[in-house]
């Protein structure tokens, strides 16, 4: 996780930590979407809040954050994968944050991959 941190941040995208009490509860980074050119202002983020901090706003607050980061460096576009298309929770609180359904990969990922976008 370390070296996944270092490596973002050296290529200049966002990783944010949430803490509670020195603790920490969460977590997210931006990366590059894909290699290429053509995608240089889309970034693909990850989100993650320990299961005994959920519901308490944390993960509202770190998507906000990343969001507002990457704007900052110039990035149009973020995308959200969901590795299971069971992941309820994670499928609404995308919805929450303004993200919308483009599209899934069949067997792929644990299932179903869901792809979400943020225009």
């Amino acid at each position: 996780m370390t070296t996944r941190a270092h490596a973002l941040r050296d290529g200049g995208y966002p990783y944010l930590v949430a803490e509670v009490d020195g603790v920490v509860v969460g977590y997210t980074y931006a990366g590059a979407y894909r290699p290429r050119p053509a995608y240089r202002f889309t970034v693909e983020h990850t989100v993650y809040v320990d299961d005994n901090a959920r519901r308490g706003g944390i993960g509202s607050a770190l998507v906000t954050a990343i969001i507002e980061a990457c704007e900052q460096r110039g990035y149009r576009q973020m995308i959200g994968i969901i590795g299971d298309s069971k992941n309820l929770q994670s499928i609404e609180f995308h919805k929450k944050m303004g993200f919308g359904h483009v599209g899934c990969v069949k067997k792929s990922g644990t299932s179903l991959t869901a792809g979400w976008i943020r225009f």
